[in-house]
This record gives structure tokens, sequence and C-alpha cells, in this order.
């Protein structure tokens, strides 16, 4: 096991009716900016539950943060929380809602030119805004980690952005919320998650036992309550794991101690860019290529993912790996995701070579575990996911 250091500062407040204990949480003088989404919100009971927990608070409000929080939307959030003076953020919403609240919480205290570089520069983040989450969609694990995602609609980007100012102060996590989500993002959250842990899981062998079988556990819960949650997301047990998976595959701890991949992310980050696509679809495209490519380097942990995860015992190592990548894929089917780019859009042709080229003029030259796949490789990987 690699040596590591691991401290996540973030309280979670996890169960039923817990959004009434917000007003335990933020300081009582704070003057709180309330950010989400499309407004669904106002639609499924949460925003009258926040706003009541908060009825003894300065309270205003952003809404219309979409999906892939995008950098013009958030600059008028930005104009906000300066202008009013805001010294407190609330997130009320998924990954986006959250991510879109983390770059608000860097670039209001950011002194360089443009807070885009944060994002393209790659500044990390010491300090920040204070700011708390409440949860409303399962998948990316943000109210739990120092990380975000941001897309550039002018350019044509997503860019990730992190450091220690970036974790939440707590997240408020009531499995509840689920009851109203539609299935499409009921899906597109287990394969998120589920992606989430390959990357940290589908490397080479380590040694680091309990780290894979943390790994495994989520892995095995996930497919094991992806069926009830889909089909019943009234089921409070099957939502109660489903959501606690989510965020304990993407709050550190799995990836303490191990090598991390992260290239199917990088890949699956330029299909949303250019295509509009959901986060987890672009993921579920590029992992099975991915691994298919770069099958010798990480036959081993695939048959051991086959053996612990899809039971298969029989047959070679490379029988049992090649399995294993069709069970994922699989998986990802019977979710209703679909797994090539060409599912999603007419107009791959060129997208391969258009991210060799995005990933050389941002000197990107060297992604994976191993720090060997090179734009060139890229290229044919995504090819393959065509």
């Amino acid at each position: 096991m690699n040596t590591f250091e691991f401290k996540n500062p973030t309280k979670i407040i996890f169960g039923k009716n817990t959004i009434e204990k917000l007003k335990n949480e933020i300081p009582k003088d704070a003057k709180i900016l309330l950010l989400y989404g499309g407004g669904s919100i106002k639609k499924n009971g949460i925003y009258d539950q926040v706003k009541q927990a908060l009825t003894e608070f300065n309270v205003l409000e952003f809404g219309g943060i979409p999906a892939n929080p995008e950098y013009a939307i958030l600059m008028k959030a930005l104009k906000v929380i300066k202008s009013e003076n805001i010294t407190y953020l609330l997130a009320v919403g998924g990954g986006s809602v959250i991510d879109g609240t983390k770059f608000l919480s860097s670039a209001a205290l950011f002194e360089g030119d443009t807070p885009w570089d944060i994002l393209s520069k790659k500044i990390r983040t010491e300090k920040s805004m204070p700011f708390g989450t409440v949860l409303t969609l399962p998948a990316t694990g943000s109210e739990m980690n120092s990380g975000a995602v941001i897309t550039n609609t002018a350019t044509k980007e997503k860019l990730g952005m992190g450091g220690p100012g970036l974790f939440p102060e707590f997240s408020i996590l009531d499995p509840q919320v689920i009851q109203s989500i539609p299935q499409r993002q009921l899906a597109n959250g287990l394969t998120d998650a589920f992606t989430h842990v390959l990357e940290q899981y589908m490397t080479y062998p380590t040694g680091a036992l309990l780290q894979d079988r943390f790994a495994e556990s989520i892995m095995q819960t996930l497919i094991e309550v992806a069926p009830q949650v889909i089909a019943d997301p009234t089921n409070y047990e099957a939502a109660s794991n489903f959501m606690w998976s989510c965020t304990m595959a993407l709050n550190g701890l799995i990836q303490k101690g191990v090598p991390t991949d992260w290239a199917v992310h990088a890949m699956g980050h330029e299909l949303t860019a250019l295509f509009g696509i959901d986060h987890a679809r672009t993921l579920a495209v590029i992992a099975p290529s991915h691994y298919k490519f770069n099958f010798e380097a990480k036959k081993e942990k695939l048959a051991q993912y086959a053996e612990r995860i899809w039971n298969i015992t029989e047959g070679s190592i490379e029988d049992k790996a090649h399995t294993a990548i069709e069970k994922t894929v699989a998986f990802f089917h019977e979710l209703g995701i679909d797994t090539k780019l060409s599912d999603y859009t007419e107009d791959y042709i060129g997208t391969a070579e258009e991210i060799s080229k995005r990933f050389n003029d941002r000197g990107w030259v060297a992604l994976g575990e191993r720090q060997n796949l090179s734009p060139d490789k890229v290229e044919e990987i995504v090819k393959m996911a065509y």
C-alpha cells in the first residue's frame, strides 16, 4: 500500500427529515445565497423545507444553475455574491449545483485576473467562502469531496478544480429526496458512482487489501440496489444504500494508498463539452474501450473484479478479464445507458482527433495510473468508443 494522508472535514447529516437541521449548521449572522438548479426543488417540497429551516436567516436566492454548471451563469451569481456582500453559500441540488457552488466559493475570494484561471491554470483552492449543501441527487459525491468540474460553453471546455478549501462544511443527505427523481437521472447516478469506483480500483494490484474491498463493497451494493431504486424510489432502505454508496464512492477514502486512473473522466468530460451528453453516459461510453485498449496493463485487476463482483470463477486471467468488461457493459445496458458514442450523436467523426488535439494543447500528455496514456492513445480509445 502506498503512503498517504487523509483528512475529510465535511460533516454528514444523514437520514429522514434532516433538512430541518440546517438552522443548526450555519452561523446566525450569515448572509446566505441559496443556490439551486432548474426549479425542481420547488415542485418536490425540498425548497419549502429549506426555507422553513432558514426562516430566521437573511437569505437571497440564485436559481438556474444547469446540469453542467456553466461558467457564464456562475459569473452572474458571483456578481450577486459581491454586490450583496454574501458571507455564506448554500447549495441545494445535485453534483452540478454543488460543483457550481464550489467554484463560486473559490471565485469569491480569488484575486487573479479572471476566475476561469482557477480551472485553466489549475490553481489550487486553499481557502474559500464557507458553504454547505443539501443533496437532492445522489451521483457525484461532490457533497463530501474537494473537487468540482465547470463547463465553459464559449470555449467548449469542461475543466476540473480542487483544493482543501473546497470541502463543504456540512452536507445534509435525506434519502427521501430520490422519490421525485426521474428514472433517467437515477440511472445516471448509479452509473456515475459505479464508474467513480472503477477509476480508483481498475488499475493494478498493490496489495491494498482493505482498499480493494472497500471499493468492491460499494460496487456490490450499487449492483444490488440498482433494480430496486429504479423500480421503486420510495424504497427507503434501497434509497439509503444508494445515496451513501454515491457519497462513499468519491469522498477520498477508497483512493488512499492506491494508484488511480481518471483517464475515463478526462475523455468523458470532452464528450460532454462537445455534445452536451450527460456526464454519466460519457463515462459508460469511454470505460469499456479504455479497458479493452489497456487490457494488458489492467487484466489482473479486471480478473479480480470479475471474480469478486461478477462471480466469474472459470477460465484464465484473460478470460475472466474479458468477461468482466462484458458484464460491465451489460450492467450499464440494464440501467438503460447506451455505451457507444454513435448512440448519442451522428456527428462523431473527427471527435477522437479533436480530443487528442485538445489534450496536446493543454499539455495533457501522460494520463492514467501509469502516466503513459498519450494523446495519440486517447485518440485510439475514443475511436474504439464510436
